[in-house]
């Protein structure tokens, strides 16, 4: 089974919001609601979610890998 809310923390402010991932693309830009950064992925990861969400993005659950 896939999730597909995950709650993103925002690194600079702390704020956490859970959001909606899309199933079939990377999210590689998030706007923070709380302090308005723009968060971008880390090295090594493939979307926002991965770097800062509570559950890896759709394909990384699913073992497909990057969803680049």
């Amino acid at each position: 089974m896939i999730e597909t809310q995950s709650t993103i923390s925002c690194p600079q402010c702390g704020h956490c919001e859970t959001e909606t991932m899309p199933t079939n693309a990377c999210q590689w830009f998030y706007d923070c609601k709380g302090c308005a950064a723009v968060l971008k992925p880390l090295p090594g990861d493939c979307c926002v979610y991965c770097s800062y969400g509570t559950v890896k993005c759709p394909p990384i659950q699913q073992g497909s890998g990057c969803c680049a």
